[in-house]
């Protein structure tokens, strides 16, 4: 096996409005969505998203999507 070299960024966002499956469902697919994003994971009941990416993300990105869900990216 050889290493190639490629870096994971590991982001932790905190969403506010989610409060069931649907909306963690909503929101890992459209942060899915971004290019270069590998993972997502969320934990309802903190609100924290968690995302892994192949190159660092821009926030704005990261909100335009979680807005696009219907919730709010936390400042």
């Amino acid at each position: 096996m050889t290493n190639t070299g490629t870096t994971q960024t590991v982001t932790t966002y905190t969403v506010t409005g989610m409060t069931c499956d649907h909306c963690v469902r909503s929101v890992t697919e459209e942060v899915t969505a971004i290019d270069g994003v590998t993972d997502v994971t969320v934990d309802l009941p903190s609100g924290q998203v968690t995302v892994t990416s192949q190159t660092t993300l821009g926030a704005d990105d990261v909100r335009a999507a979680v807005e696009e869900a219907g919730y709010q990216l936390s400042a």
